[in-house]
């Protein structure tokens, strides 16, 4: 359990510095409590879209990662970002990504950032 709230952390700490670093990634909302509410709730929808979707994705492209060296990945985490600013919209978050290379943009940012946090953070094995 303390794992899961440490990468949901982490995603939401990834989100965050994507929303703050690129200009069409937004998080709306009338105050700080209810932004940071939805950005926990948008960091619990990306880490199950991350959980679910992304191994179905990435079994189906394998061809893809080898051919092109692992350079997809950037294409799936852009994918996926889209899905959850779907995801988010569905579930009327106010949380939107705005085009493709945006995606591309904020999965490379959310994915360094990501992985720094779980690093640092501890985990809870």
């Amino acid at each position: 359990m303390k794992n899961f709230v440490v990468k949901t952390l982490a995603n939401a700490g990834a989100l965050l510095v994507a929303i703050w670093l690129i200009q069409d990634i937004t998080l709306t909302g009338d105050s700080t409590g209810k932004k940071a509410w939805t950005l926990i709730l948008v960091a619990l929808v990306f880490g199950l879209v991350n959980f679910l979707v992304k191994p179905v994705v990435k079994l189906l492209t394998f061809p893809l990662f080898i051919l092109t060296l692992g350079l997809i990945t950037l294409v799936v985490n852009a994918l996926m970002l889209l899905l959850t600013s779907w995801l988010a919209d569905q579930l009327d978050l106010s949380f939107h990504v705005e085009g493709f290379w945006t995606a591309v943009l904020g999965g490379l940012i959310i994915s360094v950032v990501s992985w720094a946090l779980n690093v640092v953070l501890p985990d809870g094995d």
